[in-house]
């Protein structure tokens, strides 16, 4: 898929729309002093789902409870999403992934995400999800930071964009590597982790040499700390990419489900710590 890529420098001119962007949600909230659940384990309250066959209905109980964990079966195109907007905060969040993959995805490697400072409207990206940064989910690929457009009612873009240090990956790809030459993604685009196997296929159960996720049905901790305008994208407590002058820098978070079955055990933002 294409994407812009512009030199730092160029990004004065997107200054005043960072401190528009980050003003865009009505009163974002950000945890204090103590851990803000946004999944009790108990039930789905305080939260949404939008699937884009379906919209806000889940016919097909897409979304669910099941021992105290959010069970996403798959079955379908969407995500579930905090009904209140988000800033500065710590993350967490763990899964594992499930046996199931659907329908054009069932032979590929199992794939999902978590997009943080979404902007309505709801199924903005194509019908299916909410423009903003995507923490990836993927066999192979957990870890990479993804751009994702936005566009409103009236067509218009959804101004969307971070920067990040990088070097050249396979073909046109982009890795992140500390202190490399610094990018600029506007509107879509990614930037890989680390250590993304050059070799990656879009085959299920693919594994990469170095991947820092959990193999298997074991569980994967993600760790996703937005300051402002930096992003830091931690796996398993290994630091896997990084992002600045990330736009906007507030709004709801998102889990997708994208054709692949998932277990969540852990959605909750903790305190910055100063």
């Amino acid at each position: 898929m294409m994407f812009l890529v512009r030199p730092l420098g160029a990004l004065a001119v997107l200054l005043a729309g960072v401190v528009l962007a980050c003003g865009e949600d009505a009163e974002p909230i950000s945890p204090q002093k103590a851990p803000i659940q946004l999944f009790n384990g108990r039930n789905l309250d305080g939260l949404y789902t939008w699937l884009q066959d379906a919209k806000y209905e889940d016919p097909r109980k897409v979304f669910t409870v099941e021992d105290g964990m959010l069970h996403i079966s798959g079955d379908g195109l969407g995500y579930i999403c905090t009904k209140k907007p988000y800033k500065d905060y710590h993350l967490v969040v763990e899964y594992r992934w499930g046996g199931r993959t659907w329908q054009t995805r069932k032979a590929a490697a199992r794939d999902s995400g978590v997009i943080v400072h979404c902007v309505e409207p709801d199924g903005s990206f194509g019908g299916v999800f909410m423009g903003g940064i995507e923490a990836q989910v993927i066999e192979g690929g957990t870890g990479d930071l993804l751009v994702v457009q936005g566009k409103r009612a009236d067509g218009s873009i959804i101004p969307i964009s971070l920067s990040a240090e990088t070097t050249k990956g396979r073909g046109a790809e982009i890795v992140w590597k500390k202190g490399g030459q610094r990018i600029t993604l506007d509107h879509f685009g990614r930037i890989n982790w680390f250590g993304r196997d050059p070799d990656w296929k879009d085959v299920v159960d693919f594994r990469g040499k170095q991947d820092i996720d959990s193999p298997g049905r074991q569980w994967t901790r993600l760790d996703v700390i937005c300051d402002g305008g930096h992003i830091v994208y931690r796996v398993n407590g290994i630091l896997a990419n990084e992002g600045f002058d990330v736009s906007p820098c507030s709004g709801k978070i998102l889990i997708q489900t994208e054709l692949a079955e998932v277990y969540v055990r852990r959605f909750e933002l903790q305190p910055l710590k100063k």
